[in-house]
């Protein structure tokens, strides 16, 4: 074999193991709902802000109470600080958040990129088990954050996978660096 050959043989085979290392690589995300007591709701007035609709579905699990007369509140947004804040979405008087039901509400906030975090608040004495919550905006995906479990009384509980958007940045690093390779590789075997 020629020792350029060689070299563009061990060069595929070094970039085969590196691809295969980087594509095998998770990353970890919180599953279950975590409470956050340091979540502050954003009170800074945003009058240069647009205003975009969302359509929020709230699914109550079948094993929770029958029905709560709680206070409900509803936070989320994007990982640019962009947030939509929903204070007292129940209504005992309409039966909201019924033991099996779904809820669909009409939120209008500041528009947001993709939305990464959610958190609930609750402050009563039933108690509450949401099954799922689904939020449907203008320029987001729709997203859906799955508790199946009771939420706290007082206190924000919730998702927050804003992180996974800055690893998106590791993301672009790592393509860059496979980009590299591969241009290395290719000017080796035409030098």
């Amino acid at each position: 074999m020629r020792p350029k050959m060689m070299k563009s043989v061990c060069l595929v085979v070094v970039l085969f193991a590196f691809i295969s290392k980087s594509s095998s690589q998770t990353r970890s995300i919180i599953q279950n709902p975590q409470p956050n007591p340091n979540f502050n709701v954003n009170s800074t007035n945003q009058q240069n802000a647009q205003t975009c609709s969302f359509t929020v579905d709230i699914s109550t699990s079948c094993s929770s109470v029958k029905y709560t007369r709680d206070e409900i509140s509803i936070s989320f947004g994007d990982a640019y600080g962009n947030q939509v804040y929903a204070p007292r979405i129940d209504d005992p008087s309409t039966k909201t958040f019924e033991q099996c039901s779904s809820d669909t509400f009409e939120i209008y906030g500041p528009c947001t990129y993709q939305i990464c975090y959610l958190y609930l608040y609750r402050s009563g004495y039933d108690g509450w088990k949401p099954e799922s919550v689904d939020v449907y905006g203008y320029n987001t995906r729709a997203v859906s954050f799955y508790y199946n479990i009771w939420v706290p009384a007082d206190t924000w509980y919730g998702f927050d996978y804003c992180s996974g958007y800055s690893a998106s940045s590791h993301n672009q690093i790592g393509s860059i660096t496979i980009l590299s390779c591969l241009i290395l590789f290719i000017s080796i075997l035409w030098f």
